[in-house]
């Protein structure tokens, strides 16, 4: 297994005949965070629940920390479902005993960890709460809590920022920093690329339940050799359309993205920007993960219905 504390091979899992996840495979190393991407219906949740043995594939094999998945690995894991389940009449301390012991934590143990975690995510006032009287951010906190409370080896977030406001974002981006730093595998599945481009060391992107893209963050950002120009502007864009300098362009009204075949272009399009619209502001930057994860869906589309 080398330096690899999760091994994905070929999974292809099928409903009603309909192919959910199509011959994935991907690689996740120790210590380091994958980020899982890809739109709704991609493939992404259908893949972790087989990781968690929730759902068995019809044909794969999976691997983690060195062995097969069975029961024996979940104690290792904290997995945090995108489908919350919480008991709504539990009070929120009793909620940490029931799922701590379950991991097989002793309760003073349970007591001690749980109310500093409690009080780093702001509910130590809730503590004796019934978890129907907290908001839904409150009780996203709350479940990633239970998935970290039992200092697992690998974890397994799928969609943690669901529900969360950009406050308790960056306290759960804080926290899976942290537990990078600590040596922990995560992956992490979201739709916030900008938060993703942030945190993640490696990329793995699902499309209809195929692999599109796969590999570090620095080695596809390079691959991915577009650039960006990025502008503010007033006026009317339409004079680029078919521009053989320009590969794409993103026009959100008063601001847009412009791709660019090639660097060496940059002054020319910029020339033509400013004989065409009124600039107020110009930036050159390297593809964000956000135009990557566009242009890949976008090739891949265009390819399946060229094919």
């Amino acid at each position: 297994m080398g330096d690899s504390v999760l091994e994905v091979d070929d999974l292809i899992k099928d409903f009603d005949g309909k192919r959910a996840v199509d011959r994935f495979s991907f690689r996740l190393r120790r210590g380091r965070i994958l980020g899982m991407l890809g739109p709704n219906g991609a493939g992404k949740t259908t893949s972790i629940r087989m990781l968690m043995d929730i759902i068995s594939p019809d044909s794969g094999t999976i691997r983690i920390l060195g062995q097969r998945v069975d029961e024996s690995l979940k104690d290792r894991i904290g997995y945090l479902p995108e489908e919350r389940g919480l008991y709504r009449k539990m009070k929120v301390m009793d909620t940490l005993l029931y799922f701590g012991e379950l991991k097989g934590l002793k309760r003073t143990r349970i007591r001690q960890r749980g109310q500093d975690l409690l009080e780093r995510f702001d509910l130590a006032g809730y503590r004796d709460k019934k978890v129907e009287e907290l908001s839904k951010g409150m009780s996203q906190k709350l479940q990633i809590i239970i998935t970290i409370l039992h200092d697992p080896e690998l974890l397994i977030l799928d969609e943690p920022f669901s529900g969360l406001d950009p406050v308790n974002i960056e306290m759960v981006k804080d926290l899976i920093l942290e537990k990078k730093k600590d040596g922990i595998s995560i992956i992490f599945s979201t739709h916030l690329m900008d938060y993703a481009e942030k945190i993640v060391d490696d990329i793995v992107m699902i499309h209809n339940g195929r692999k599109i893209l796969d590999g570090t963050l620095a080695d596809i950002k390079k691959d991915c050799s577009h650039r960006v120009i990025s502008i503010d502007y007033r006026g009317d864009l339409s004079f680029l359309r078919g521009n053989p300098m320009v590969s794409r362009v993103r026009d959100y009204g008063n601001r847009a993205e412009i791709e660019i075949e090639n660097m060496d272009h940059r002054q020319e399009v910029l020339k033509q920007l400013m004989q065409g619209v009124a600039l107020e502001a110009f930036r050159v930057s390297d593809s964000s993960l956000n135009h990557i994860f566009i242009s890949a869906l976008t090739e891949n589309r265009e390819e399946e219905v060229a094919g």
